[in-house]
């Protein structure tokens, strides 16, 4: 029995490398489009609400594309074409509610997003969208100090940068000043900051557009590090990046094609009550 009064919202809270999501089984469309927005900005805050670095609403494909499509939303409210550790979790979920066998494709905004199971090891794996926009070797000013940076496209736009030691530096002070930088507007990219440890092995720390602060993880920031330092022949095409979470997540770029790899979990479930948080 409901200890609140009035309807109630079941969702799911998931982490996948310390990124965490609030999950929404929408298949029945009961929320729609228009207010999810609303909803990313309501219940995302720490302390206030449920707390999360974003929120997801998932729900079958009805276009024959995939098994199940997604809403992405950030804490900010703003739309996201891809997550990475996102989509690790909604795969797992989906598996779980029986909406997807261990192996199937989800609808992304950013494209359909080829994703699988793995429960003996607790771990999903997704091919993320091919990577595209390379740029290797240009310069940006960022409080006017010149940084060499790198970008490219996985899904969501990522700028890479690095460093000796990426536990010295102000990630959201710098983060801020590449993510509003004037070479990325209108849009804004996230921004990486990475030490190479070694052909396999990367160390990397982000700060995220839409949550607007350093986060423990970023599965498509991993991609686009890898992506980057294997393209400057720095890394071997699979790797495996420590993000500031202390989790490890494996990425394997195999020619335009790139691969997330790495624990999901279901931490809890629970409920809510839309009104009382004026939904």
């Amino acid at each position: 029995m409901s200890i609140f009064s009035g309807s109630t919202q079941n969702f799911y809270k998931m982490q996948g490398s310390g990124n965490d999501f609030i999950v929404i089984d929408n298949r029945a469309r009961t929320i729609s489009q228009d207010v999810m927005p609303l909803w990313a900005r309501t219940l995302c805050p720490h302390a206030f609400s449920i707390g999360a670095d974003g929120i997801i609403f998932l729900e079958m494909d009805d276009s024959g594309q995939a098994a199940t499509r997604w809403h992405f939303f950030n804490a900010d409210g703003s739309r996201a074409e891809m997550c990475g550790n996102g989509s690790r979790c909604a795969t797992l979920l989906a598996h779980r509610l029986g909406m997807a066998p261990a192996e199937h494709l989800m609808l992304t905004d950013a494209g359909t997003v080829h994703a699988q199971v793995f429960p003996e090891a607790g771990e999903v794996e997704v091919q993320l969208t091919p990577v595209r926009d390379v740029a290797l070797n240009f310069s940006l000013d960022l409080g006017g100090t010149p940084f060499t940076a790198h970008f490219a496209n996985t899904g969501v736009p990522h700028t890479v940068i690095i460093a000796d030691d990426v536990k010295a530096l102000d990630i959201k002070g710098l983060g801020a000043l590449v993510r509003y930088h004037a070479h990325f507007a209108p849009a804004g990219t996230n921004a990486n900051f990475i030490q190479v440890l070694g052909r396999e092995e990367l160390l990397l720390r982000t700060y995220e557009r839409g949550v607007e602060n350093e986060t423990y993880a970023c599965g498509t920031g991993a991609a686009a590090s890898v992506a980057v330092a294997h393209a400057l022949g720095l890394c071997a095409p699979k790797a495996r990046v420590t993000t500031s979470g202390s989790e490890v997540l494996e990425i394997s770029v195999r020619g335009t094609d790139i691969f997330l790899r790495g624990k999901a979990q279901l931490v809890y479930q629970g409920e809510f009550s839309p009104a009382a948080l004026g939904l």
